[in-house]
């Protein structure tokens, strides 16, 4: 069995954790791939085991890795997008972050949750991820995103006008600071907090969130994820910037941003005893009694 390690860097408090991961894959005899700039950022914290190999960005993963593990948190698995592509590798994220929506495991999980990927007892939550055309080489080719794309306004620069079109129907001008367009996924993330609704990850939608509206009518609109959706900008600024996750890009005004549903999709592992309703409930704290605290 052939697993692969994704992390970013990390403080000290989390070695324990990082540690228990690779000894729990060693003890099994895993075939182990480590992201290179990680791998150099940890060789000389963690004890790891013999059986290593480093792989880098221009690696693509082939259907031949079985796994990725991902250490982090949610933004550290969302960078796992652009390392699996289309190979259809499924990811697990362990979170060592806060919100962990993606990421769902915790620390104290780690040595059961990693048993149980080994043995493939797990499901595989297939996620739809927004595909971005523009006529640029926007983003080095990765141009496609598992939570959201956004187009906002440059730093201090007023309002923006967003003209937004659906298979080539006019939808609305959106008068404000940014717009949102979420994938499922990303629908817990950007969208929410500006007033977008939680959409289950299996409906076949895409939100359309407008941040900071400068008319208060304008609403977050649902659309099915089979549509092409078209973005013009109109602004005093001539330049914008466009956010594919956690990627950013500047885009001169005149360019045009399509989007549509990506022709792949993510393959998130979920393990058996977990479920996305349950996810929400411990990260949103439903039915809490916040007094009680």
């Amino acid at each position: 069995m052939r697993i692969a390690v994704y992390g970013r860097e990390f403080n000290n408090t989390v070695l324990p954790s990082v540690q228990e991961t690779f000894d729990v894959l060693g003890e099994h005899g895993i075939e182990i791939l480590v992201f290179d700039k990680f791998y150099e950022f940890i060789k000389d914290k963690v004890k790891l085991p013999l059986k290593v190999n480093v792989f880098s960005k221009s690696d693509r993963l082939s259907s031949e890795t079985d796994v990725l593990i991902s250490l982090g948190g949610d933004g550290t698995l969302l960078d796992t997008v652009a390392l699996v592509r289309d190979s259809g590798t499924p990811v697990v994220g362990i979170n060592f972050g806060r919100m962990g929506f993606l990421a769902s495991i915790n620390k104290a999980e780690i040595r059961n949750a990693v048993t149980a990927i080994i043995c493939k007892n797990y499901t595989l939550d297939k996620r739809s991820l927004l595909n971005i055309e523009s006529g640029l080489d926007l983003f080095d080719g990765e141009n496609f995103a598992l939570n959201d794309v956004t187009i906002h306004r440059r730093d201090n620069s007023a309002m923006m006008i967003i003209h937004a079109y659906m298979n080539g129907d006019f939808i609305n001008s959106y008068w404000a600071d940014g717009l949102i367009t979420a994938t499922p996924t990303g629908s817990t993330a950007y969208s929410l907090s500006c007033g977008g609704p939680i959409i289950y990850p299996s409906a076949e939608n895409f939100v359309i969130t407008p941040v900071a509206p400068h008319n208060l009518n304008v609403r977050p609109l649902l659309v099915p994820d089979t549509v092409n959706l078209a973005f013009e900008v109109e602004a005093r600024s001539t330049k914008f910037l466009i956010s594919c996750d956690s990627r950013m890009a500047t885009v001169a005004r005149t360019v045009k941003i399509i989007l549509n549903k990506a022709h792949f999709t993510f393959n998130l592992v979920r393990l058996n005893n977990e479920s996305y309703l349950t996810t929400l409930r411990n990260k949103l704290l439903w039915g809490i009694d916040t007094r009680n605290y």
